[in-house]
């Protein structure tokens, strides 16, 4: 973790958004948070990530998202070098839900 960031406002953000329970909640809160283009950013990143562990060449990823090599590349050196949060995100879309776990036909209904 990066000492620059971990401060007690950062830890109350965070705090703040382990909150929120549905999208809907997300959508609420970060639209008033953030502007539009900070979080096109955000969620571009997790797109290039995600395309970056299909193994998808930077020239796919650009055209699909429209990042630039620059932002793949940050991207693509935070899945190598980094804190395993790209990783830590994906390993927990990819399970399946509690509610799956306890009624394996629940997924199939949806």
């Amino acid at each position: 973790m990066n000492a620059k960031l971990k401060t007690k406002e950062m830890d109350r953000l965070f705090e703040a958004i382990l909150t929120l329970h549905t999208v809907e909640e997300c959508y609420q809160f970060f639209e008033d948070a953030c502007t539009v283009n900070e979080l096109l950013s955000l969620s571009q990143r997790l797109e290039v990530a995600s395309m970056l562990t299909e193994k998808k060449t930077y020239l796919e990823i650009a055209e699909k998202t429209g990042a630039s090599t620059a932002t793949i590349s940050r991207v693509n050196r935070a899945l190598t070098y980094g804190n395993e949060g790209y990783h830590l995100v994906f390993d927990r879309l990819q399970a399946p839900s509690d509610s799956e776990k306890q009624d394996p036909t629940a997924a199939e209904s949806t």
